[in-house]
């Protein structure tokens, strides 16, 4: 327990009590109040009477400066023990201005250990005032400056990463509710800052909400874990659903004030990588195709006969760009299904067994259009237009995006070449039509050879030529 000296300066901090009177059964005196209060601050806190004689001394002034609160009350001062002599004068007089003096006074001394180290201390000193109204002494409040710095730097930064942080921080609450948003992470969410507070993360994010929750919940329970995950979510915005990547760290929030530790929620800082996430799936997919068309050049190179070295090539893109592939060779005027992958089950693209069949391709279709426009056409079912769409078109009954892409050589068309996914994957777009041609190409070069050397794809045409002459 700290030491105090009864005097008005006391009176003015503390309540008097009447010693004249018996306490109520339960209650602490007002003393021991005072002094149980003084000792459990985490500042450290000595006061002066009016004359300059220290009246308190708490047990973090004991712990800074070594002076235990018996060697420390009743000196005047802090001449002779706790500063040196050349500084007393200036310390003693900054320290007691306070008392005539609105407000707080801030000043930083250069104050003596009891083991003779010297540290530098911030203090903010405030006058007393007894029930008279007239100054009655000073209180002063005083820490170490390293550690002030350290805790207005802790500040510092909290305001700073919750307001113009080039970076998303979010704080969550145990129920997974965002408290605090700062404003990267408001933009991120599509949101205002206080509209954000309290919401469930469910409402702002349409999918990837599991993830999310899960890894809060994962730090909440185990603890940060040791390397930032992407999180790959859909935001509902008022420009419809937007698909972003998070690249995020988590850490658990714990009370400093709990003797045991007790969470608090979760911060969650994020960046929005999706931009350079995308380039870098484009990049690999882009690579992926390039190798795969090289070993189809390779593996072609080998076959002996051109419609192998067709359909092996086919076989090298098919691999993560679609589930299944069709030939169609102009014969006259009409199209023929001259090779397809099985329609059932995946496996390789073979020429059709007894030999190639009219495709019945009514007006309009995919096909038919690439043909006519000597150029790549793609198509979509639309939803909910199950088997329907790919049985109308004589397609594959999983089929719902389509990818015609026209075989042209020699300034001839000679038919068409037909990707086609199932609703596992997403439509496509206009890199793999890119990519379609550059097969197509290849195809189109195996078909006329094979045509030059076997007649292939002749069927129902007059005069025994493949494909038609544009010129």
């Amino acid at each position: 327990m700290s030491a105090s000296r009864s005097s008005g300066t006391t009176d003015a901090i503390g309540p008097e009590e009447d010693p004249g009177r018996e306490p109520p059964a339960g209650t602490v005196p007002g003393s021991q109040l005072l002094a149980a209060l003084l000792d459990g601050m985490d500042a450290a806190l000595c006061a002066f009477d009016a004359d300059g004689a220290i009246t308190h001394w708490n047990r973090e002034a004991e712990r800074i400066l070594g002076w235990s609160a018996a060697e420390a009350v009743g000196r005047t001062g802090f001449a002779g023990w706790a500063v040196r002599s050349a500084d007393a004068g200036d310390v003693q007089g900054r320290l007691m201005a306070a008392m005539g003096t609105p407000g707080r006074q801030v000043h930083e001394f250069a104050l003596l250990r009891k083991d003779g180290g010297r540290v530098l201390v911030r203090t903010q000193s405030s006058g007393v005032r007894g029930e008279d109204g007239k100054p009655a002494g000073v209180y002063c409040a005083f820490s170490e400056v390293h550690a002030q710095i350290d805790l207005e730097r802790s500040i510092a930064l909290s305001e700073a990463l919750l307001e113009d942080a080039s970076w998303g921080v979010v704080l969550v609450d145990v129920d997974l509710r965002p408290t605090v948003v700062n404003a990267y992470a408001a933009r991120a969410l599509g949101g205002r800052r206080t509209a954000l507070l309290g919401r469930p993360l469910g409402e702002l994010v349409v999918q990837g909400v599991e993830d999310l929750e899960g890894a809060l919940q994962h730090v909440l329970a185990e603890g940060a874990p040791s390397a930032p995950a992407e999180l790959w979510v859909t935001l509902r915005t008022a420009e419809g659903d937007r698909r972003r990547c998070w690249r995020s760290g988590f850490l658990r929030l714990a009370s400093p004030l709990a003797e045991e530790p007790v969470p608090l929620g979760v911060g969650w800082l994020f960046r929005d990588v999706t931009v350079a996430k995308l380039a870098e799936q484009e990049a690999d997919r882009v690579r992926f195709r390039s190798n795969q068309l090289h070993r189809a050049a390779r593996q072609a190179s080998e076959c002996e006969d051109p419609v192998e070295a067709a359909t092996s090539t086919l076989d090298y893109a098919l691999a993560g760009f679609a589930d299944h592939v069709v030939v169609d060779l102009l014969a006259g005027e009409r199209l023929v299904r001259a090779a397809a992958t099985p329609s059932d089950a995946p496996g390789p693209c073979l020429p059709v067994s007894g030999g190639a069949l009219p495709a019945r391709y009514g007006p309009g279709h995919p096909a038919l259009q690439a043909v006519e426009r000597t150029g790549s056409v793609r198509a979509s079912a639309r939803t909910g237009a199950g088997e329907a769409w790919a049985v109308e078109r004589q397609w594959p009954r999983d089929s719902v995006h389509a990818l015609c892409a026209v075989l042209r050589s020699r300034g001839r068309t000679l038919g068409v070449v037909t990707f086609l996914r199932a609703a596992n994957r997403g439509a496509f777009e206009r890199p793999d039509a890119m990519y379609a041609e550059s097969v197509a190409v290849r195809v189109a070069s195996a078909v006329d050879l094979a045509h030059l050397a076997t007649g292939f794809g002749d069927q129902d045409r007059p005069g025994g030529g493949l494909g038609r002459s544009d010129g």
